[in-house]
């Protein structure tokens, strides 16, 4: 007769020290990140970090020094290139936050026992916390940020671990036993964590709050009080980093904040000055729909994270307070203070991945619960066997096996080189010992990657205009600006447009000059004349002749996910694509009215090809020319 295969049968297969369900929490959104994490530099700031990370430099403002730290050691890998190194960084930080979604889940659930048989009920607890991380892990935010290198799956871990330790302190007070050490040690890593993303001081109500509710005396105990701000400001100190790399001149040093002045410059994001704008119902809207837990968890997520905070109102109050006073900071902060303008809230989006992080949780806590109801309404046997273990991992694992399947395709970017392609196709196209001026930051900094870590064209300048205003940036480029009149000039009251001038008259006729396509059609230039060369022009005096376009240059182009369509397309991905249609057409509307009607043709055709919804203006070409069909 043949012997049953129970869940026991198959747990005994493993060490008894071993607990499988802890190492599935990371081991498979690691695996999934890996299969599909981007093989190099990606738009947005992919390039600014990565180079900076090498370098052990200075990142945009506030800096993010520990983001950088933690991500060197990965450079050091024997695996890929230096940007997949850093990219695997992330997905590591990434399985770590999943990790700690199933931590944070069984830690929640401690206490309960949804029914009596001991395996059972350890089981229950055990797969709500690993559907809940798996959940976690095929997020489309977080799936988005885990295939190149972002900081905010570190700071998510780091603030579920600090969450951990108040559980645990709270346990600990509640049983009699004081055991401040957790409270020292959460205030250290919020005070580390700011030097991963300032977006942590959001939490602080939260935290504040879990500890006050277990004794509100506790805010009158002043040796403890200050006892934990020295262990956050040690914390903090960690941001003493940015000022001892600057003196070492490193690579990528934004913001110089080797004295006071210019670090607290590039803390408090100087750099960036907003402009004020008017708010109605539609952005305001808007920027609360940043925080959208049905997008990444669906409507049944949603509906769990209703029950996990109903159910935990009950048994666990201080919990949901918790997390409602996090939702409410964020978005009374991020949404209401920042007043994000509509085209950047997109930015915005990425501050909330904490609190998705414990939304799994409670998802998670939200299984368990509807776990317990159906128990109790349903007619099982007194001892739970196969079938019914199967049907709980159904019931448990069939949102993030849904989620995996509805976000694959969208955030596979294995084949993603467009930015790699985009980059070097620009320096393909540029002479010996050129100068490159520069506009849009996905323009430029996977240029910086290149050229910085790479090692790629070296005999050329690319100096960024937008930065040209900043008397720390044009100290950073000796080679371009030691003598240049910009650093005699005041040009923080320069707009980049005449910064950008000023260089441009010192170069030109000395060496090349040459401009990208975002510059190209950003800054009207009424003395020079681009002439186009690919993707990029070359600055001519309107006094010098006009000369052929170059477009021998195309063929040496590698356009990997350009004519075909790769997975991945995010906003600037897609501007990539359309800047090099809208090149191509550029180039055939030039060579046609020059009486070249075969290669303007086939550029023509090119950029229908690379993006059909130019057809209307390829039309309009062909009309102008007498060869519209």
């Amino acid at each position: 007769m043949k012997k049953k295969l129970s869940f026991g049968f198959w747990r005994s297969l493993l060490p008894e020290c071993v607990d499988p369900y802890p190492i599935l929490a990371f081991i498979i959104p690691f695996g999934i990140y890996m299969a599909t994490l981007a093989p190099s530099v990606t738009f947005f700031d992919s390039g600014e970090f990565l180079t900076a990370s090498y370098a052990l430099g200075s990142a945009h403002s506030p800096g993010y020094p520990l983001f950088l730290m933690y991500t060197k050691p990965f450079t050091w890998l024997p695996l890929g290139n230096i940007a997949f190194r850093i990219n695997m960084a992330t997905a590591f930080s990434s399985s770590l936050a999943c990790l700690s979604v199933y931590l944070l889940t069984l830690r929640i659930l401690k206490d309960e026992r949804i029914v009596e048989q001991e395996r059972f009920a350890g089981f229950a607890v055990k797969a709500a916390g690993l559907a809940a991380a798996l959940a976690f892990a095929v997020t489309p935010r977080l799936w988005l940020q885990s295939n190149h290198d972002k900081p905010y799956p570190l700071l998510a871990f780091i603030t579920a671990v600090i969450f951990l330790l108040l559980l645990q302190w709270r346990e600990h007070y509640r049983n009699g036993s004081e055991r401040p050490a957790y409270v020292y040690a959460c205030t250290f890593l919020a005070g580390m964590s700011m030097a991963a993303h300032q977006s942590v001081v959001l939490l602080l109500p939260s935290w504040f709050l879990l500890i006050v509710l277990a004794d509100w005396r506790m805010i009158l105990r002043v040796k403890e009080l200050i006892l934990a701000t020295a262990f956050a400001l040690l914390g903090f100190s960690v941001h003493l980093y940015l000022p001892l790399r600057a003196t070492q001149n490193p690579l990528l040093n934004w913001g110089d904040p080797k004295t006071y002045g210019q670090f607290m410059w590039h803390f408090l994001r100087k750099g960036y000055p907003a402009e004020p704008h008017t708010r109605n119902a539609s952005l305001w809207w808007a920027q609360i729909k940043a925080f959208n837990i049905p997008h990444e968890f669906t409507w049944l997520g949603g509906a769990l994270v209703i029950l996990a905070l109903v159910c935990l109102w009950r048994k666990q109050r201080d919990v949901a307070i918790a997390y409602l006073a996090g939702v409410g900071t964020f978005l009374a902060v991020i949404a209401g203070y920042f007043n994000t303008p509509n085209e950047t809230i997109f930015l915005t989006e990425e501050f909330f991945t904490p609190l998705y992080l414990l939304s799994a949780v409670l998802i998670g806590i939200g299984l368990f619960h509807l776990l317990g109801f159906a128990l109790r309404r349903a007619r099982l046997p007194e001892r739970y066997d196969m079938r019914v273990y199967l049907l709980v991992t159904v019931m448990f694992f069939m949102l993030p096996v849904s989620l995996c399947a509805v976000n694959y395709y969208e955030n596979d970017q294995h084949d993603n080189y467009i930015a790699y392609d985009y980059a070097t196709n620009s320096l393909r196209s540029l002479p010996q010992n050129t100068i490159m001026f520069t506009w849009g930051d996905s323009g430029a900094f996977p240029l910086w990657y290149l050229q910085g870590v790479e090692r790629m064209r070296e005999d050329v300048d690319l100096p960024h205009t937008p930065h040209l205003v900043f008397g720390w940036y044009l100290d950073s480029m000796p080679r371009v600006f030691r003598n240049s009149a910009l650093k005699q000039l005041d040009v923080q009251s320069l707009d980049p447009e005449a910064c950008l001038r000023v260089a441009i008259a010192e170069e030109i006729g000395v060496r090349p000059v040459y401009v990208d396509f975002s510059t190209r059609y950003s800054v009207s230039f009424n003395e020079y004349v681009p002439v186009q060369k690919g993707l990029v022009y070359r600055m001519r005096r309107s006094s010098e002749p006009v000369g052929l376009p170059d477009i021998s240059v195309w063929e040496n182009y590698n356009n990997r996910g350009i004519l075909e369509k790769i997975s991945f397309l995010d906003l600037d991905t897609g501007k990539a694509i359309l800047i090099y249609a809208s090149s191509y057409l550029e180039a055939g509307d030039f060579l046609l009215s020059v009486g070249r009607s075969a290669e303007g043709m086939r550029m023509l055709a090119m950029a229908g090809q690379i993006a059909p919804e130019l057809q209307a203006n390829i039309q309009q070409v062909l009309m102008r020319y007498g060869m519209a069909r």
